[in-house]
Formats: C-alpha cells, sequence, structure tokens
C-alpha cells in the first residue's frame, strides 16, 4: 500500500510509478467530479481508480480495496482527502494496512522551486528545471494501536513534505 498527501498527488503517483512499474495498483479516489480528472490521470499511469472517500461511500470503496488487495494489487491512499484538513490522518491507510497486515509505503517529495495553490491542500506544482528530492519508506504498523500508528504515520510523512 503506499500514501501520499493530497496536495502531492502531482508527482508522487510518478515516483510510486517508477518504483514499482509492474505492480498493479489502484487507488481510492473520491467520487466527486473533481476526482474524475485524477482518476483519469491515474489510469495513464495504469493505475486502477477506487471510486469512494471517507466521507461518502467510505464503507463500500474500502471493501472494494480489500478485494483489490486479494487480488494482488496494490493500493494508493491519500490519508487527509478529499477534503481534508490538510495533513490530516483519516482511519483508512491505517486500518486497510493492518487488516490486510501490508507496510505502507509513504511517498512524498520536496521541490526547491514550486508554486502553492490557494485549496484546502496547498496543492504543490513544481517549477519547471527545479530541482525535487523523493522520499520514501516502508513503514510497519500492524503491531500499533490505530491512534498510535495513525500519529506515527503523520509525523514520519510530514518529515518530507512542503
Amino acid at each position: 500500500m503506499a500514501i501520499t498527501w493530497h496536495g502531492e498527488l502531482f508527482i508522487s503517483p510518478l515516483v510510486y510509478r517508477k518504483l514499482r512499474k509492474y505492480q498493479k495498483t489502484s487507488a481510492i479516489i473520491s467520487g466527486h467530479h473533481d476526482g474524475e480528472l485524477i482518476a483519469r490521470t491515474l489510469q495513464l499511469l495504469n493505475i486502477t481508480p477506487l471510486r469512494g472517500s471517507s466521507r461518502k461511500g467510505a464503507t463500500a470503496v474500502l471493501l472494494s480495496a480489500i478485494k483489490s488487495i486479494k487480488d494482488g494489487y496494490s493500493v494508493m491512499i491519500t490519508p487527509d482527502g478529499p477534503k481534508g484538513p490538510r495533513h490530516s490522518m483519516s482511519d483508512g491507510a491505517v486500518a486497510l494496512a493492518q487488516r490486510a497486515n501490508l507496510p505502507l509505503m509513504v511517498v512524498n517529495f520536496k521541490a526547491n522551486t514550486f508554486w502553492q495553490l490557494k485549496s484546502w491542500d496547498r496543492f504543490v506544482i513544481p517549477k519547471p528545471f527545479t530541482t525535487i528530492d523523493i522520499y520514501h519508506q516502508i513503514l510497519d504498523v500492524s503491531s500499533m494501536q490505530r491512534d498510535e500508528a495513525k500519529e506515527y504515520l503523520k509525523t514520519q510523512m510530514r518529515t518530507y513534505t512542503i
């Protein structure tokens, strides 16, 4: 499973695909009309969208994610999506990782120069020709209590973010 902040969706899926070229992958994407753009973009990277979010269709999308994992897919999640607050940690990523007994791959980046939108997630768009530092780490939260795991993930993810 892979997790990234919502505001880093411009680069993080590309990084993940580079690291896991042949891994069958799906991603939990909001069922909202804004999610359609993200879903179509991820399909270009051969990432299958699972539509739903923690606010709408949470149970159905988590069941789809569990089925996807059983079918050999990795699942990508933005724990602060689809509407925030920014850099918050919903239960979904931790619950799914613990239920499937899988580690989480955190994927973040820092760009030296970038534009940052005034949206809730402060979406980051690296400027052309900038240097981008990529961060990824495999974390095991299987033996932690849910709240402890969420806090640990949030701390690790905030270490390498803008």
